[in-house]
């Protein structure tokens, strides 16, 4: 569609923009749309040149990664004999046809695993990015032959996470692969230990603001952090999981708040049984005191927070 053969009704002197993102048309005066996925036939060339005045110009393709292998993307020319393929001619017609190897095949499956797996969950790209590379490692490492390559691919997106400071639960991965909770922990070691890398371990508060976002109470993040960061720092809750520690703290502040909220909720956002979110507030109750944050006033006082 060309640019000079539609104008806006209300405004038909206006000269339209451009939306180049969304290939829209529209007026500046009154923002009307006129017209929408304009193409742009124009050609699209990329200059691989450091000169940015170069002539050398190829055709723009698929963005160049250093996650795939570097016959991922090759391309042979084979000629045939068979006199089906000739033309009328009898000159011989050529068939492309691309060559992935078995290792290839193996990191294109999982690569796509990997992507399916994060958008399920909302992840960044730069998130399935490391976990594509993590994944490319391992594979190339030959540590993990035989091993259910869409646990590894899950395992790898769940360390990912850790590395990039976003970690994510093991029923939040589980949900999305067909990789048991048990696998993924078991892979997941194996991985650290071939790739000699250490990760953090997640602690509460790298689940809080996710957790308070989903449950509607934004405004207690704070609270609940810090109750869960000084519970792990005296120790309080030895040997509970992070998630249930900051499910613990979430409740403990929605009591000392006055907000009503279920434990089937908490424990649903969280991805904790109600009986682990009971057993680790029993442990955290006793020192309510000295876990709620002393520049805020709780609206219930803490020596009356329920035992249960």
């Amino acid at each position: 569609m060309s640019v000079n053969k539609v104008h806006c009704k209300y405004h038909p002197t206006a000269t339209l923009i451009e939306d180049i993102k969304a290939g829209d048309l529209i007026c500046p005066r009154c923002g009307l749309v006129v017209a929408e996925r304009v193409i742009d036939f124009q050609s699209e060339w990329r200059s691989f040149a450091n000169d940015t005045d170069s002539k050398d110009m190829s055709r723009v393709g698929e963005v160049e990664s250093n996650l795939k292998s570097e016959t991922e993307t090759s391309i042979t020319i084979q000629q045939s004999t068979n006199v089906r393929h000739l033309d009328e001619h009898g000159n011989p017609l050529y068939k492309s046809r691309s060559t992935l190897s078995s290792s290839d095949r193996t990191l294109k499956t999982a690569h796509s695993n990997i992507r399916a797996m994060g958008d399920r969950i909302n992840l960044p790209k730069s998130i399935t990015d490391e976990a594509m590379s993590l994944f490319k490692q391992v594979h190339e490492s030959k540590q993990l032959r035989g091993r259910n390559n869409e646990a590894v691919a899950t395992s790898c997106l769940f360390m990912a996470c850790r590395k990039m400071k976003v970690p994510r639960t093991f029923k939040e991965i589980c949900a999305v692969s067909n990789v048991s909770k048990k696998d993924i922990g078991k892979i997941f070691k194996k991985i650290v230990h071939i790739l000699s890398t250490s990760v953090g371990n997640a602690t509460g508060e790298d689940f809080m603001a996710r957790f308070c976002y989903q449950l509607g109470i934004p405004k207690l993040e704070k609270i609940a952090k810090e109750i869960s960061k000084k519970a792990l720092d005296d120790n309080m809750v030895a040997g509970r999981s992070p998630v249930s520690i900051a499910a613990a703290s979430i409740y403990m502040a929605l009591l000392a708040m006055g907000i009503k909220k279920e434990k089937k909720d908490i424990g649903e956002v969280a991805g904790v049984a109600e009986g682990t979110l009971n057993v680790v507030y029993k442990l955290m109750r006793p020192h309510a005191e000295k876990l709620f944050p002393s520049n805020i006033t709780p609206v219930v006082p803490l020596n009356q927070l329920p035992s249960f």
